[in-house]
C-alpha cells in the first residue's frame, strides 16, 4: 500500500481520533514495511479546517469550485465588471455551499466545528478557486492545514499536504497565473481611520510662522511585506507548535503502552508467584506426610526387631 493512500483514510479520521489510528496503523504494517511505518508515524495531525476540507475532497464536493477557477481568472482578467460581480455572486454561493456541507460532514461525525474553523474553510476554498496549484492540492484528500489567498501572491502550499510527492499538480499545474476575483484587496490604500493612533505628546507652544510636521508617509508596499512576513512567521511557529502536539500525544501513546505491558508483565508475575506459592505449599504438605511416614516406619521397624 502507497503511503499516500494510508494518508488519505486517516486524515478522514477526527482529530481527536486521529492519533489513536495512527498507531494503530503504524503497528499494524510495521511487521511488513518498516520504511512505511515510519511514514506513517510522522505523519501531521490535521488542523480542523484541513479535515473538513478533506472530507468534501473525499465527496469530490470540492470539483465544481475548482473547475470554477479557470473562468474567475479569466473573467478578472478581461475586467469585465459585470462579468466579475455575476462571477463573485457564483463564488459566492459554492463557497457557503460548501462550508454548510463542511459543518454538516463534521458533526455527523461527532466533531462539530467552530465559526472560526468554518470561516478557514471558506477561505480554502477561495485559494482553490484563485490558484490551480491550491485547487489540485485541496482535490487531493492530503491537507493538512488551511490555505489562503491573498493578492496577487501565489498560495502558500508549503507544508500544507501530507505527501507533497503524490500531487504533482500542486507544484507544476497547469502554469495559469493565479489572479484571483478580490485582487483590489491587496492593492487597497489603507485609510487613516484605520491607521494606529499616535501616543499623546505634551502640548507645546507653536513658534511664530512655524511649519506644521509633515506626517508620515504610510508605505503600503512595505505594510504588505510586513503582514505576509508576520503571517509567515505565525504560521511557522503554529505548524512547529502542532508538530510538537502531535510528537506529545504520539510520546503519550507509546508510555500508556508501555504502561499497560508493564501491567499485564506485572499480572502475570503475580499470577506465577501465586502458583509457585501454591506448589511450594503443596510440596510442604508432602514432605512432612512423607517424613511423618518415615518416623511410622522407622518405629514399626524397631518394635519388631524387640
Amino acid at each position: 500500500m502507497e503511503f499516500a493512500d494510508v494518508a488519505r483514510e486517516l486524515l478522514l479520521v477526527a482529530p481527536a481520533d486521529f492519533v489513536r489510528e495512527r498507531t494503530a496503523r503504524q503497528r499494524a504494517v510495521r511487521g511488513d514495511d518498516r520504511a512505511l511505518a515510519t511514514r506513517i508515524g510522522g505523519l501531521r495531525k490535521p488542523a480542523p479546517a484541513a479535515w473538513v476540507v478533506d472530507l468534501l475532497a473525499h465527496e469530490g464536493a470540492l470539483d465544481e469550485a475548482v473547475a470554477l477557477g479557470p473562468t474567475i481568472r479569466q473573467t478578472q482578467a478581461d475586467a469585465d465588471p459585470d462579468a466579475i460581480r455575476q462571477l463573485r455572486r457564483q463564488r459566492s454561493a459554492v463557497v457557503a455551499a460548501l462550508a454548510e456541507t463542511g459543518a454538516d460532514r463534521a458533526a455527523d461525525a461527532g466533531h462539530p466545528v467552530t465559526p472560526a474553523v468554518l470561516e478557514q474553510v471558506r477561505a480554502t476554498v477561495e485559494a482553490a478557486m484563485a490558484d490551480p496549484h491550491a485547487g489540485a492540492a485541496v482535490r487531493s484528500g492530503l491537507l493538512v492545514r488551511p490555505l489562503e489567498s491573498a493578492g496577487f501572491d501565489t498560495v502558500d502550499l508549503d507544508g500544507a499536504l501530507a505527501d507533497p510527492d503524490a500531487v504533482p499538480e500542486a507544484w507544476s499545474g497547469s502554469g495559469a497565473e493565479p489572479v484571483p476575483i478580490a485582487s483590489a484587496r491587496s492593492a487597497r490604500k489603507p485609510s487613516r481611520a484605520s491607521r494606529p493612533a499616535k501616543p499623546s505628546q505634551p502640548k507645546t507652544e507653536s513658534k511664530p510662522n512655524s511649519e506644521p510636521e509633515p506626517e508620515p508617509r504610510v508605505d503600503p508596499a512595505a505594510e504588505r511585506r510586513a503582514a505576509r512576513e508576520a503571517e509567515s512567521l505565525a504560521r511557522t511557529e503554529s505548524r512547529d507548535a502542532d508538530a510538537a502536539l502531535d510528537a506529545a500525544e504520539t510520546d503519550l501513546e507509546r508510555a500508556e503502552d508501555h504502561r499497560a505491558d508493564l501491567e499485564r508483565q506485572l499480572a502475570d508475575a503475580t499470577a506465577e508467584v501465586e502458583r509457585a506459592t501454591r506448589a511450594r505449599d503443596d510440596a510442604e504438605a508432602a514432605s512432612d506426610r512423607a517424613r511423618e511416614i518415615l518416623r511410622a516406619a522407622q518405629r514399626h521397624r524397631r518394635d519388631v526387631g524387640r
